[in-house]
């Protein structure tokens, strides 16, 4: 069952809640890229998260405050079932839990993905429990400013990031949509806490599950994504790492690589049951020997004529991230010629991205268009 990315452009007269009054920005244009009847999506990753601690509601309201057209929570769980947002279910990086003696006891070591994993996992609180702690910034070398809001914000369970996008939507005059990742879906499975049954209540308890919700699921695994393509009626996207493979087809022993799912024969599999592609950036442009930034690949060309859009991942300002030739100093958290890298992705078609920095994706959109 394919749901049409073409049904989105339903979404500035269809909001998470109801009906919304049309943008403020330009006449026929939202601040995220919309112009007219076309598209371009810009997703607050993991809200803001270039400038507050990531998978926090200060985050993801800052980024549609900034013009994202969605915010993106990855969803993992508690002990007693409820959907959280943090990155990873090891949650010792971004949030103070660490320094509570109180769980001290709950420091383990879990294979995640095949890997060993150490640290406190979100699956072994309760929510009660998950609620008394506070996010911490999670690269705080590289965005010290973010530290400033150590200690300030909860872990917002999924229903609280409903709930604010619902209300931003109100406050913005435009739909503010949820672009959702399932973390480790093999992983919960094997917990005996799988992620999407509890996803799709959701959705449908929220009025979310229709074709025209501001809503896209993503999941760098594919089988519980082609499972979801039966329960949910809102556009998938499969989500392709650098490298490796989907750990499903590792934990099966499907021989399969990502690079196995880019081929024509693979984009054609894939169209089956998602409506886009969420592909690391150096697989539209790889960069040189040097770090450089190199000549696009054909894989935007490639997943638009198997009928698939394409939102890469991450853009980020900060010259650790960017290609060596578009550093601004040997400084890797000072800022560097993040423009001209969105200027090349956008030159070879995406029909979106994934951005810390959301403000300056809305700034780049506009750009490229005049």
């Amino acid at each position: 069952m394919r749901k049409k990315l073409a049904l989105l452009a339903l979404c500035g007269l269809t909001a998470l809640g109801g009906a919304v009054a049309p943008a403020s920005a330009e006449p026929g244009e939202r601040p995220g890229g919309t112009h007219g009847d076309e598209e371009f999506v810009v997703v607050g990753h993991r809200g803001a998260s270039g400038y507050r601690p990531e998978h926090t509601l200060a985050s993801y309201e800052l980024a549609a405050r900034m013009g994202a057209d969605y915010i993106e929570p990855d969803l993992v769980t508690t002990s007693d079932g409820v959907l959280v947002a943090r990155h990873e279910p090891e949650i010792g990086g971004t949030t103070d839990v660490a320094e509570r003696p109180e769980f001290a006891d709950r420091k383990t070591t879990k294979l995640v993905d095949g890997k060993p994993v150490t640290g406190w996992f979100a699956e072994d609180f309760t929510l009660a429990e998950l609620k008394t702690l506070r996010a911490v910034e999670r690269i705080p070398d590289l965005r010290p400013h973010n530290t400033v809001y150590d200690g300030r914000f909860e872990i917002p369970t999924f229903q609280e990031v409903v709930d604010l996008s619902r209300r931003l939507s109100r406050e913005l005059g435009r739909t503010i949509g949820l672009y959702i990742e399932t973390k480790h879906p093999t992983y919960f499975a094997e917990q005996d806490l799988a992620l999407e049954p509890a996803l799709v209540e959701a959705l449908t308890r929220n009025g979310l599950n229709r074709p025209n919700a501001k809503v896209y699921v993503q999941s760098f695994e594919v089988t519980n994504l082609q499972q979801l393509d039966d329960r949910l009626r809102v556009p998938l996207v499969q989500l392709v790492d650098a490298s490796g493979a989907p750990y499903d087809f590792v934990h099966s022993g499907d021989p399969r690589t990502y690079d196995d799912l880019l081929t024509p024969a693979g984009l054609t599999d894939v169209a089956r049951y998602a409506d886009g592609l969420g592909p690391a950036k150096d697989r539209i442009i790889p960069r040189d020997a040097d770090g450089n930034l190199g000549e696009p690949t054909s894989l935007v060309d490639d997943a638009h004529r198997a009928g698939l859009d394409v939102h890469p991942w991450t853009f980020r300002a900060e010259n650790q991230f960017l290609p060596t030739d578009l550093r601004s100093s040997d400084d890797p958290a000072a800022w560097g010629r993040v423009f001209d890298e969105y200027e090349a992705f956008l030159a070879t078609g995406i029909d979106g991205v994934f951005a810390d920095h959301p403000d300056i994706a809305v700034e780049a959109a506009r750009s490229h268009r005049r």
